[in-house]
């Protein structure tokens, strides 16, 4: 039998490289989708047993083609990471229309078209495990976040509806609501006087995100919040 196949799609330096390598050292093949090919290589390279597939996760055309790519070069998928994000901060009087499309097609509909896409392999297999990396403006919208928090709700809802149809097929959808600063090299430099303790760490966020995958199915968890002991929430 062939080792599992793990999908992270928004597979960047910070959270997807990190759950890439824990993944990889639990024995899965790990396939890595981002839009730069060039800089996905240059993530995915250093960790054995991962594979860089770029793809356009806005594009669900794109996303078919490339799932198909990982399970005829991978085999079936049974755990799909989906860490893709993103969208324009501003107000409503700074964020046209085609931003707030934008920040839906990448959080929303790119996490509707994976799921739609890896479900045939997990029904098949009896269960798999879908977890999605969330926000804290999922649940609340600033000022400034009106493309961002809209398409975050909207997210987080599309993965409760998953989570509450799929669970009875022993297929577990999870989210993960980061609420703080992931330590990246450009969070470091936007931020270069930060204290260290006010960063998550990827590496920790990532340990998190292997445990949902594993949990006993007798005590799933729908959401988790993760932030540093230091954040103020």
């Amino acid at each position: 039998m062939s080792d599992p196949v793990c999908v992270i799609p928004g597979a960047g330096p910070g959270n997807g490289a990190a759950f890439a390598r824990r993944f990889a050292r639990a024995g899965y093949q790990v396939a890595m989708l981002a839009r730069d090919r060039d800089r996905l290589t240059e993530i995915a390279d250093p960790i054995d047993g991962a594979h860089g597939f770029p793809c356009d996760i806005t594009d669900p055309a794109d996303i078919t083609e490339t799932l198909g790519h990982i399970r005829g070069e991978l085999g079936p998928i049974s755990v799909l990471l989906y860490n893709a994000g993103g969208g324009r901060w501003g107000t409503i009087d700074e964020v046209d229309s085609e931003a707030m499309a934008q920040a839906w097609r990448m959080n929303t509909l790119g996490l509707h078209t994976c799921a739609r896409e890896v479900l045939p392999d997990m029904r098949a297999a009896g269960g798999g495990a879908i977890v999605v990396t969330g926000a804290t403006a999922s649940l609340r919208g600033g000022a400034r976040f009106a493309a961002f928090a809209s398409a975050k709700a909207a997210q987080r809802s599309l993965a409760e509806s998953l989570a509450r149809q799929l669970g009875r097929e022993n297929i577990h959808v999870a989210l993960v609501i980061l609420d703080g600063v992931v330590d990246t090299p450009r969070t470091r430099e936007m931020l270069p006087d930060r204290p260290d303790d006010r960063f998550l760490s990827p590496d920790d966020i990532a340990e998190s995100v292997h445990f949902l995958v594993h949990q006993p199915r007798s005590a799933w968890t729908f959401e988790l919040d993760l932030r540093p002991f230091t954040e103020e929430w």
